[in-house]
């Protein structure tokens, strides 16, 4: 078995390739397979000539490594372990991370694909390249002299490299392509950021239809999906223009790419959407609906704004799959479930959903509208903007430029025989008005507030002017939400508990005493979760149910402290208990709910 030392200093390498019998070999030699495992591969193998990576052949059989922990040994691992076998290090290639425009400009496609390495990273120092052949370097050599850099290589999944490869370059030609070729006359190229100054000043723009800008676009898609993203920013600047994904709450910069493509692309995605083009004065919004690259069917919610640079536009991502998802995945407790479900079981009343914006409030209310949408019921909504499109409810968008706002929508739905009706939120006191007439009309109202917590809801309604009688003839009960990240499954590790715990413990769950649990989880970080710790978001909750003694508390002067006080004896779990229990669970960390939840007010 060669020494585990850098290929530069170790003379018995030669410069080849890797084969599959010398890396069947250094696995035995590794202790990682079996001899007489890797004896029969081999010899079934023995006319084996395919241009495939050895480690792509070695991954197929699904082997599990003969040392402690005896994971399956597949091409990340396999990967993994070659940059340790060689001595060098190892490089998991995010796309996020990686500046393509840059690295793509360092080796050439051609000489990159007869290689077989990638560009990752560029400094001022040096350049970062990505390989799966340790053994090959004859590359290094003929670049060292041109790029007059360092050159530092790391090992990579050399499925990885190879699809990165087509890629990285065909993005790079597609931006490329687009600011040279733009809607200019005669063709002519546009070669710096003055050009093309002067082109805008001609009004003349880059064509949104054009095969590059298509291509981006759909890119720019396809690797939103990949990374879980629940919105994508375009975001205009002063020079470049930049890309972010918000994933699990948190928004990451992931792109800059050249103003002038940054608008062809907010053109494409707004023709798509069938919004007004021309207009950019004016917010706007939009919705497509689009396909993942496994054929899942995914609808973007799209809203324009104008900004000093540009307009900047948001896609919402809507994924339809979160809404089969029960009562348990949405993160309620047991408890949390019979008290929700105690609620939408009544024929008439109004239940409110409180929380900021970002919390999942919709997905929990059209999670619960499609469970009670069966046939001999019928659910209308009246949405401003309706957020996913479902077809077992009759759905509403309110227009207020043509006096179409929440109440007048109310209205107008309590002639069509309704069973259930969902209030996209309760902003102003006819709002409040109209929901309430429908509650006491037999109707079931659900509706969103935006409160900090659910015993709020019911001062903010006697703030809006409604009177307390009405309040307690209607209200069902009232729900709290946030989401909070979830450590992710593959790597968040339980320890022991730190003396910062135990203070940052008493701190969330005052003014209560709790015991804390016997071990915490803390994020780790690995290839699942793209290093973060973290992976999906789960929802907490405080759930207020209406009882005659509260209702004695509703009043014209109603006291808020008194309310979340006889809440809590009757039950109700504060945000921040609720965000314990899931600490104690092991689901997330004590960082991770002190920062959404607010800390309780009133005791």
């Amino acid at each position: 078995m060669p020494t585990a030392v850098d290929g530069r200093h170790n003379k018995e390498h030669k410069e080849h390739r890797l084969s599959l019998a010398e890396v069947s070999a250094a696995l035995v030699a590794d202790g990682q397979v079996a001899a007489a495992d890797a004896e029969k591969f081999m010899t079934e193998r023995r006319y084996f000539r395919g241009d495939t990576h050895p480690l792509i052949v070695i991954s197929e059989q699904k082997w599990k490594s003969a040392r402690p922990p005896h994971r399956t040994l597949d091409l990340e691992t396999l990967s993994q372990w070659l940059a340790q076998w060689c001595g060098l290090d190892y490089l998991h290639i995010d796309p996020l991370k990686i500046d393509f425009s840059a690295v793509t400009e360092i080796i050439s496609s051609a000489y990159a694909t007869r290689f077989r390495v990638l560009p990752v990273e560029v400094t001022a120092q040096e350049v970062v390249v990505a390989t799966a052949e340790p053994f090959q370097r004859a590359w290094e050599a003929e670049l060292q002299p041109i790029l007059r850099k360092g050159i530092r290589r790391v090992i990579a999944n050399p499925d990885a490299i190879a699809r990165y490869q087509v890629e990285f370059y065909n993005l790079a030609k597609s931006v490329k392509t687009a600011m040279s070729t733009g809607n200019v006359s005669g063709g002519s190229g546009l070669t710096n950021f003055e050009q093309l100054v002067e082109l805008g000043q001609a009004n003349r723009s880059f064509d949104a239809n054009d095969q590059h800008i298509v291509h981006i676009v759909d890119w720019l898609w396809q690797y939103a999906f990949e990374q879980r993203a629940s919105d994508i920013h375009i975001e205009p600047r002063r020079d470049l223009g930049i890309v972010r994904f918000r994933i699990d709450g948190v928004l990451h910069q992931v792109y800059q790419i050249p103003m002038p493509v940054l608008n062809a692309m907010t053109s494409r995605i707004k023709i798509l959407g069938r919004m007004d083009v021309v207009e950019k004065r004016r917010p706007q919004d939009g919705r497509i609906k689009t396909r993942t690259p496994e054929g899942m069917e995914v609808e973007l919610r799209l809203s324009t704004l104008p900004t000093a640079f540009g307009e900047k536009l948001v896609m919402r991502i809507f994924d339809p799959e979160v809404l089969v998802r029960d009562a348990r995945e949405l993160g309620f407790s047991d408890e949390d479930a019979e008290r929700w479900q105690r609620m939408t079981r009544q024929p008439n009343g109004i239940i409110l959903v409180t929380g900021p914006t970002g919390s999942g409030k919709t997905t929990t209310l059209y999670t619960t509208l499609k469970t009670l949408a069966t046939p001999e019921v019928n659910v209308c909504t009246i949405e401003d903007p309706i957020e996913m499109v479902e077809p077992t409810f009759n759905q509403v968008q309110a227009l207020s430029g043509i006096d179409m706002g929440f109440a007048a929508g109310i209205r107008a739905l309590m002639r069509q025989d309704p069973d259930i009706i969902m209030v996209g939120e309760i902003r102003d006191l006819e709002t409040a008005d109209m929901a309430i007439q429908a509650a006491l009309t037999g109707h079931l109202v659900l509706s969103t507030l935006h409160t900090n917590d659910a015993p709020s809801a019911i001062t903010r309604l006697l703030d809006l002017g409604v009177p307390a009688y009405l309040l307690n003839s209607t209200i069902l009960g009232v729900m709290a939400q946030r989401l909070v990240r979830t450590l992710c499954p593959h790597c968040k590790k339980a320890g022991k508990l730190r003396a910062e715990d135990e203070a940052a413990w008493n701190e969330l769950v005052a003014p209560w005493k709790s015991n804390m649990p016997e071990t915490l989880c803390h994020p780790v970080g690995c290839l699942e979760c793209r290093m973060t710790g973290y992976m999906g978001r789960i929802g907490i909750y405080e759930i207020l149910l209406l009882s005659p003694e509260l209702n004695r508390l509703v009043t014209s002067a109603a006291d808020l402290a008194k309310i979340r006080e006889q809440a809590t004896r009757e039950g109700m779990k504060p945000l921040r208990i609720s965000g314990a229990l899931k600490i104690a669970a092991g689901l997330t960390t004590i960082e991770e709910v002190m920062k959404v939840a607010p800390p309780v007010q009133g005791f």
